[in-house]
């Protein structure tokens, strides 16, 4: 007996010890850690200076499309792939300072997506590194938290993307500003020996946002230089083009030479949201300068959509107004392991146009081939089903039609299907 009271103190003794050492000095605190469970672990110190959270997502699709052959040369598709399949972390330091960095390893290739630092001071924040420039309300809400698979074409016909650059962004319960410029994007920075530039400014006001409510208006606009390549010394010009059905395997049928020397680009942006109701649109309009070696002409672009959704199971798209985006939708009865719950429900249907047309012959004429320099107009209805805030399954159906140029009449259909997490 006395032998074991013996080995109860020691045990006692150590465990104290170890508390003292552990703890903050005065040998009565636990370690100075919290732990918050946000899709993944969020370790935090007690006071809230230094956090640090490992993020990710992975989305895995796939894609039948009907690329009527028999005029654009293009085989049908059924195919699947891994859409995006990132890994990174994001924290905080000395309260004030901000991180981010995430690399996508989809395709077998690693490329680099947000990498930022940023300091934080009220309601504003300076933020340098590489991340997307402000343009688009669309383009701004991450992949997670769209409604359709992919975002709407003009984002990609007009080079809506991810810049490393600096910006200002500020925000509160009812407007959002962000102001940038940047240079190339992540892994192109070597190969310029004068940078491609671009400058940006969004500005979006929420005149009513609460409980029940949205209403989000916002306008943006944004200018690029093109940069020379090293050793030739040419201009690296723009191109304009777009994938059909708005489907990323599906192939590119409305497609601009490389003729852009400069250019402009005009966004409005708007949403309405109503407990489970939602519709949201955009204008994009933009206005390039031709390389004057082509010839002297400055067509202008266009790029709209329209969207509408419903969830039938009474959730509410969550609107962050500081930042002027949509963000995670809270699900009422998530599904897993003995819950129950059937998820959320969401039906949605959208109409996108992005017209390429303008000045096609001209630009032809003056010897470099416009022949995919077209229309495509997209229909897509779409159905969710998310299974928790952090997981869902997509279905998209789509059907593009070309007008004009070497593709004109076509008719592209499509079906889209995705399983996505992210934490």
């Amino acid at each position: 007996m006395r032998a074991l009271q013996q080995e109860v103190a020691e045990a006692k003794a150590a465990a104290a010890a170890a508390k003292a050492t552990a703890g903050s000095g005065d040998g009565g605190d636990a370690l100075d850690l919290k732990v918050k469970w946000k899709g993944a672990p969020e370790l935090s110190s007690a006071d809230g200076k230094f956090k640090f959270k490992v993020r990710g997502r992975i989305m895995t699709d796939y894609n039948g499309i009907d690329q009527d052959e028999g005029i654009t040369g293009e085989g049908d598709i059924s195919a699947v792939e891994l859409r995006r399949a990132r890994l990174g972390v994001e924290g905080v330091l000395f309260s004030d300072w901000k991180y981010k960095f995430e690399i996508d390893f989809a395709g077998d290739e690693t490329e680099i997506k947000d990498a930022y630092l940023a300091y934080d001071f009220g309601k504003f924040e300076v933020r340098a590194g590489n991340f997307y420039t402000f343009n688009s309300l669309e383009q701004v809400t991450s992949s997670r938290f769209i409604t359709f698979m992919e975002r709407a074409a003009f984002t990609e016909a007009f080079f809506l993307d991810r810049q490393i650059g600096a910006a200002l962004l500020g925000g509160g319960e009812h407007w959002s500003l962000q102001t940038g410029v940047y240079g190339a994007p992540a892994g192109e920075q070597e190969t310029f020996w004068t940078d491609e530039m671009a400058a940006t400014v969004r500005g979006t006001v929420a005149p009513i946002n609460n409980d029940t409510s949205v209403l989000h208006m916002g306008a943006s606009y944004r200018h690029r230089d093109a940069g020379e390549l090293r050793g030739s010394g040419d201009t690296d010009l723009f191109e304009y083009r777009a994938r059909a059905a708005d489907l990323h395997l599906a192939d590119r049928f409305v497609d601009t030479p490389d003729i852009g020397e400069s250019d402009d680009l005009f966004v409005l942006e708007g949403a309405f949201v109503y407990k489970s109701f939602s519709v949201q649109g955009e204008y994009a309009q933009l206005r390039t300068d031709v390389a004057p070696s082509i010839a002297d002409l400055r067509p202008t672009y266009d790029g709209w959509y329209v969207d509408a959704s419903l969830f039938l199971t009474g959730e509410m798209r969550n609107y962050e107004a500081d930042a002027g985006e949509f963000g995670r939708t809270k699900v009422k009865n998530p599904v897993y392991g003995g819950s129950g719950g059937w998820g959320a429900w969401q039906i949605a249907g959208r109409y996108d146009v992005v017209d390429l047309s303008d000045d096609a012959a001209a630009i032809t004429l003056a010897g470099v081939s416009c022949s995919e320099c077209g229309e495509q107009k997209t229909w897509l209805i779409g159905v969710n089903w998310w299974l928790t805030d952090y997981t869902a399954l997509k279905l998209n159906v789509t059907q593009s039609e070309i007008e004009g140029g070497f593709n004109d009449g076509a008719e592209i259909t499509g079906v889209g299907m995705r399983a996505q997490v992210d934490w």
